[in-house]
């Protein structure tokens, strides 16, 4: 069979997932390191007899969780979408389940075809965190100013340069993905459509909209947030952050474990 017949054969599969990323070293295939994209690829592997390296949204973190993360990959196997989504879901470990599976037009790419993304990242704030909060969130106790942290969330809303909220030393992965080109080369300008703060019950949740995230991105600009919420900065600060363009004007690195990506938007 020709290279060209082959390719004709493929067809290209779309799976929306959702992860427990704690035990995983993120999302990014790494050499002797449980990753969310390796136990993807070994179960669509097991189930289908096809090697494929699916492709993400996005990389999350080591620690970060999805509800909506987004994968494809082409496969020749012919497998009705109900009947591989049960396979891989068997097959998966019990913190990734694939939601839904179903073939996707050709041209199809789960990370260059994203228009839009949305994360959530969670914030414990009572004095005790139960167990079953303590792997996805923040637990943070300290008292903290809701108003000036949403009036600083705000300021982030628009079309900016964010250097000044990118990690500063990216990791083994990340360098290894913009070798592989998964990683996008066009700067630090990100578009945000929405950023709040919401009080939930014990939990403080930020949201924030936007057209593509930079590596420790959401993390960084609550770990300024919490700063704001603490009276150790002013709202109007970040409009400086920003225009600093210098990851050492930003506060700390929140803790992977509060942060999910929501969903995403084609």
């Amino acid at each position: 069979m020709s290279g060209q017949s082959q390719l004709s054969d493929e067809q290209n599969w779309k799976l929306i997932l959702s992860y427990d990323g704690t035990e995983y070293f993120g999302w990014q295939v790494q050499p002797d390191r449980v990753t969310l994209q390796g136990e993807l690829s070994a179960a669509i592997e097991r189930v289908t007899g096809e090697r494929v390296l699916p492709q993400g949204s996005g990389r999350t973190d080591a620690g970060v969780h999805a509800r909506g993360q987004v994968a494809s990959f082409l496969l020749r196997a012919p497998i009705p979408a109900e009947n591989f989504q049960r396979a891989l879901n068997r097959t998966l470990p019990e913190s990734i389940r694939v939601l839904r599976a179903e073939q996707a037009p050709p041209d199809f790419h789960a990370r260059h075809a994203a228009k839009a993304k949305t994360y959530e990242y969670r914030i414990f704030r009572a004095e005790i965190c139960p167990p079953w909060e303590a792997r996805y969130a923040w637990a943070l106790n300290w008292p903290l100013r809701v108003e000036p942290m949403q009036e600083a969330a705000r300021h982030v809303v628009g079309t900016h340069d964010f250097t000044s909220f990118a990690a500063s030393d990216p990791d083994l992965a990340t360098r290894r993905a913009e070798e592989s080109g998964e990683v996008d080369r066009e700067g630090a300008l990100r578009t945000v459509f929405e950023s709040s703060w919401a009080e939930e019950g014990d939990l403080l949740v930020y949201r924030i909209r936007g057209n593509g995230f930079l590596h420790h991105m959401v993390r960084n600009l609550v770990g300024t947030f919490v700063e704001v919420g603490r009276g150790q900065r002013r709202p109007a600060d970040m409009v400086q952050i920003l225009k600093a363009r210098n990851r050492s004007e930003a506060g700390a690195t929140a803790p992977a474990r509060g942060l999910f990506l929501d969903s995403v938007e084609y």
